[in-house]
């Protein structure tokens, strides 16, 4: 199959562009993200440049690189798009997917609004669980100083986006805010099947933390 040149500019940017990200969404992250959501495509369809592009290029414009204005991130986002020759149409939607996949603490009401998009959505989210998810979701902890558990503060049920944001809970805690969650928010059948084996290994992990803890 030949490699289109507009993904290899697209990689070669985001790599740049992320090399100084937090481990749990740098470059590594955006080509596992990718390749899951190819994955997903083979059998579930979509343009797979316009997944492929928004796979690699979705926490490009997240807020945590810009200080909370996505709007830095969107442009730069956009000029990386220009710069690898996709279409105006094709940048709009691309636009549109990393705009509407964020979990937002399940308080996402944006909606899907393309096949293209729930397979980048999935895609995302599969990397959010399993053996990987575990790992990014300490790195993750550490990286903000948060406890690893702690018995004596429960897990939350956030009211907003904006609360499950600010939340500085232990990590243990996330796994019930969120990760567990994510196996029955999958859009794709393809995704669906996928995510039950990782999301299996979160439960095993839980039960071996608590046990090894003395809970």
């Amino acid at each position: 199959m030949e490699v289109d040149k507009r993904i290899t500019t697209i990689q070669n940017e985001v790599k740049r562009t992320l090399q100084n990200a937090e481990c749990g969404h740098d470059y590594s992250h955006a080509v596992r993200v990718c390749k899951n959501a190819e994955q997903i495509a083979k059998t579930e369809g979509g343009e797979l440049a316009i997944i492929q592009a928004a796979a690699l290029l979705h926490d490009v414009s997240d807020e945590k690189f810009s200080n909370g204005n996505t709007i830095i991130g969107l442009k730069l986002t956009e000029n990386i798009l220009k710069k690898a020759k996709f279409k105006a149409a094709e940048i709009k939607k691309i636009i549109e997917i990393i705009q509407n996949i964020s979990y937002k603490g399940g308080f996402n009401s944006n909606g899907i609004p393309s096949i293209e998009c729930a397979i980048v959505q999935d895609a995302d989210r599969l990397d959010a669980i399993g053996a990987i998810g575990v790992a990014r979701a300490f790195h993750y902890g550490g990286f903000k100083n948060r406890e690893l558990y702690n018995p004596e503060i429960e897990p939350q049920d956030f009211a907003n986006a904006d609360e499950y944001r600010k939340s500085n809970g232990p990590t243990l805690n996330h796994f019930y805010e969120k990760l567990l969650k994510l196996k029955y928010l999958m859009n794709t059948p393809t995704a669906k099947e996928m995510a039950e084996p990782r999301h299996q290994f979160l439960l095993q992990f839980i039960d071996e933390f608590l046990k090894e803890w003395g809970k």
